[in-house]
């Protein structure tokens, strides 16, 4: 792992304050990722594997803003590789969205990417020794309200030399056994994880060696493996863990903090834990102790890293991940049962699996499509908002920048969420 001094991490990170933001709210240390601002508008008009108009092809090339004229299943032989300066737009599907299924998705090398509110699902058709989603290079990406389970390796893996990423508001879930991995993040470039719900794997909730803010998550039913798994290495790491909650459940046999060493150097503070699995939220906030963080080296004073503009209490982090977390404008069945079956148990209900397509998960579907809006001129943005706004719906402007920095699109697509 390439070690970064940490003079030249703020640098990347930490730019003026005025940088326009990827998305009005976004936060951490992928916040001022650009996506596909400044390149063309691509329309997905179907739910092909590959071919015009399908997901794949629209992610296949850099500069492009990608919306949904459908929603439903798309589902996958081969991964699909994100080119750089993409931005997802998972929001403007109709209907209950979009679902990827099938052999994951590879975001290494994709710089500068936005994506939000969609699901990759993998599953037992993916390769053996995959993961859900991949980042192994590249810098400025940040995924919000995205839904990802069923990796076979890891599910969400960062790991190598990548820089600038967050994931906020997001569902990482139900790793495959034999492995059932959350995901490794392991990089000096600097990751935020913030507000996403870690469910039913059995490691690796996540497991972090490198640069790392981990604030307001929620931990729920990880295995023996562990929960968070601090380094377990010899090279150094720097996190921030703020203001999290960890939930065990029925395949809990650990404490939510293991592996750590003099090496893993984190400031913590407030972090809330209910080993007893009964129903009712009882536990209690962990004290800044060897017993409790496995042997860490702890930090008198935060890291300045990015971090949230408001700092939630962990308890209400877990209201706010049951209300909001994952491809949530619509859910779907997995993530509804994930939600207020499993996690609303307090405890009582959760496993570990090995084949999603048996109950009680029964496979990524079905998912409606729904009806989209009027498009005249097929620039992505409805007449309807194109009206109300002072764009042209009989022109294509959609990719045109606007007075505040984004793009006529983003605008529209922003104002979705």
């Amino acid at each position: 792992m390439k070690l970064f001094p940490l003079l030249l991490l703020f640098t990347a990170a930490i730019t003026s304050s005025s940088a326009l933001l990827a998305f009005p709210g976004a936060e951490g240390f992928g916040a001022q990722s650009t996506g596909g601002r400044g390149g063309s508008v691509y329309i997905v008009t179907n739910l092909n594997d590959s071919g015009s108009g399908s997901f794949r092809d629209a992610v296949s090339q850099p500069n492009r803003i990608v919306v949904f004229a459908l929603g439903g299943l798309i589902t996958i032989t081969s991964r699909i590789v994100v080119s750089s300066h993409i931005t997802i737009a998972g929001q403007t599907a109709p209907g209950q969205g979009i679902t990827v299924y099938g052999n994951g998705v590879s975001y290494s090398a994709a710089s500068n990417t936005i994506t939000r509110y969609i699901r990759y699902r993998m599953g037992k058709t993916g390769d053996s020794g995959k993961d859900a989603i991949t980042i192994a290079n590249g810098a400025n990406m940040i995924f919000d309200h995205v839904s990802v389970s069923w990796g076979r390796d890891e599910t969400f893996s960062i790991n190598g030399d990548v820089s600038n990423i967050t994931i906020s508001d997001s569902i990482i879930a139900q790793g495959l056994e034999t492995h059932s991995c959350g995901g490794l993040i392991q990089t000096d470039g600097g990751v935020s994880i913030i507000r996403t719900l870690y469910i039913d794997n059995q490691t690796r909730n996540p497991k972090v060696k490198g640069v790392n803010e981990f604030v307001n998550n929620v931990v729920y039913n990880w295995g023996g493996g562990g929960g968070y798994i601090a380094g377990d290495s010899e090279g150094p790491s720097e996190a921030n863990i703020l203001n999290n909650i960890f939930i065990s459940g029925p395949s809990t046999t650990i404490h939510p903090f293991t592996r750590g060493n003099a090496n893993f150097h984190t400031y913590v503070s407030n972090n809330y834990y209910d080993p007893d699995q009964d129903g009712t939220l009882n536990g209690w906030i962990l004290s800044a102790t060897t017993d409790n963080y496995s042997g860490v080296d702890f930090q008198s004073a935060k890291y300045n890293y990015p971090t949230v503009g408001t700092l939630l209490s962990p308890t209400d982090a877990l209201s706010k991940v049951k209300a909001s977390a994952g491809a949530s404008k619509s859910r779907d069945r997995v993530d509804s049962y994930l939600i207020n079956t499993e996690l609303a148990s307090l405890g009582k209900v959760g496993a570990l699996i090995t084949d999603p397509t048996v109950s009680p998960m029964n496979g990524p579907g079905p998912i409606t499509g729904g009806t989209a809006p009027t498009d005249t001129d097929n620039d992505g943005i409805p007449d309807a908002y194109e009206t109300a706004h002072g764009t042209n719906p009989n022109a294509n402007d959609s990719a045109s920048i606007a007075s505040n920095g984004y793009a006529n699109i983003e605008n529209y697509i922003n104002s979705l969420v």
